[in-house]
């Protein structure tokens, strides 16, 4: 199994092994790649020469469906977060070491992540009410993702605003955590993630304390400060386009 790096070039294929043991066993292939690229009768590649200085790719992030959300100890909420999408860039890191571990910081200006809605959202089997919204506003998501091993860790801090049609607007709550695609703990909520494959999928988990906010209704509602969990199925891909 392998992550792949997409390049508007159709020549241009780099493949990452995620199973085997990182960058020493692929050298020889590395160094070949390099006089093949450095021919004039070769087609052009990415060569060992590009892994060992600063390389930067587009990234590329998607939600998809079968995503859940869950705070304090009621049920959690079924939400469909297809149609997400944010855009960034994607740092590697460089010298003779390197072991897959590259640096993304995506845009939140460019950075969509649907509201829980009735459209959206189920709670106990049923759709939220129509004049219930729940708006997700991202401020920060960036970290860590290693193309040999697949894991993720991106920090992520957004604010969360309840509102019932026109009547009430709470004070947002401010999430802050840290999504994963291994495991994330705390002391009510737990969740697994799952590592990018070869398409660039994933589930990314991640538990995070709620403090109170400037409103009685939802500290009461909410029993404040609680955690939270989030459970979210996405693709992230790297290009050169």
């Amino acid at each position: 199994m392998g992550f792949q790096i997409q390049s508007s070039h159709p020549q241009i294929l780099f493949r990452i092994p995620i199973t085997k043991p990182p960058f020493s066993h692929i050298l020889p292939k590395l160094q070949a790649t390099t006089m093949a690229h450095n021919s004039q009768d070769q087609q052009p590649s990415i060569s060992m020469s590009t892994l060992v200085s600063p390389d930067v790719y587009n990234v590329r992030f998607k939600t998809l469906e079968a995503c859940k959300l869950g705070i304090a100890r009621y049920p959690d909420f079924e939400y469909n977060a297809h149609g997400g999408k944010g855009s960034g860039m994607g740092k590697k890191m460089t010298g003779v070491d390197f072991n897959g571990e590259t640096s993304v910081d995506f845009d939140v200006n460019t950075l969509y992540i649907p509201s829980l809605t009735t459209a959206t959202t189920k709670f106990l089997g049923l759709p939220l009410p129509p004049f219930l919204k729940i708006e997700i506003v991202p401020e920060i998501f960036r970290g860590i993702i290693n193309l040999e091993s697949g894991k993720v860790d991106l920090k992520f801090k957004a604010k969360f605003w309840f509102s019932v049609g026109s009547i009430y607007k709470a004070p947002p709550l401010l999430v802050e955590t840290l999504l994963t695609s291994e495991e994330s703990k705390g002391t009510l909520r737990s969740g697994n993630g799952k590592r990018l494959d070869e398409q660039g999928k994933c589930r990314l988990v991640g538990v995070a304390t709620v403090e109170q906010i400037d409103d009685f209704l939802m500290n009461s509602f909410l029993d404040l400060p609680t955690e939270c969990l989030a459970i979210l199925n996405a693709t992230i891909t790297f290009s050169k386009d």
